[in-house]
């Protein structure tokens, strides 16, 4: 069986179409670098508590965020309920009344004016932790928001590893203790 094969040498010039499959390297983030998304989500937190976190997809943060600062609230009422109380029982006895909650029944009350003063200063410190304890969840979760969005941003891979190793020594059998840190570049 014989076959010819014919060729033409042609001077003219072809463009050829080559559709080329570009791979994304594991390394490289999967999003863009945003430099104003921890200030962002710090903005956010600030003007609405919450805001930020919601922003960097951390939701389970929220309740955890509106509950610190409601307890805060809630203790700073029932501490300003009771100074006043104890304010306005102290401020009947001070004008002769004898008719006052903490009184009592008999001649002598059952609780003094001195101990009166004591729990109005109780009750003052006590809507101070309140106010502080509401300050520092509303501060804490401008913090947590600017935090959590600059290590949202951090390259977490598979290729970083940190983990203990023993090892034996085999002149004296003795163990050897060590950390071993491993880079690899796939």
């Amino acid at each position: 069986m014989a076959t010819t094969l014919f060729a033409q040498e042609n001077d003219t010039l072809t463009v050829k179409n080559v559709k080329v499959l570009v791979v994304k390297d594991s390394l490289s983030p999967k999003e863009p670098y945003d430099p104003l998304a921890p200030s962002r989500a710090a903005f956010y937190s600030a003007v609405i508590p919450g805001l930020g976190q919601a922003y960097n997809k951390k939701y389970w943060k929220i309740p955890v965020i509106y509950a610190g600062m409601a307890a805060g609230v809630y203790f700073y009422i029932q501490q300003d309920n009771d100074y006043d109380r104890f304010r306005n029982a102290y401020k009947r006895r001070l004008a002769g009344y004898t008719d006052d909650e903490f009184y009592g029944t008999g001649t002598t009350p059952t609780i003094s004016s001195d101990r009166l003063i004591d729990a109005q200063k109780s009750a003052q410190k006590n809507k101070d932790v309140s106010i502080i304890v509401s300050l520092a969840f509303y501060l804490l979760n401008i913090v947590d928001a600017n935090v959590d969005a600059h290590l949202g941003q951090y390259n977490v891979s598979e290729d970083l590893s940190l983990q203990p190793s023993l090892n034996y020594n085999s002149v004296n059998i003795q163990p050897n203790y060590g950390l071993s840190l491993r880079y690899s570049i796939k």
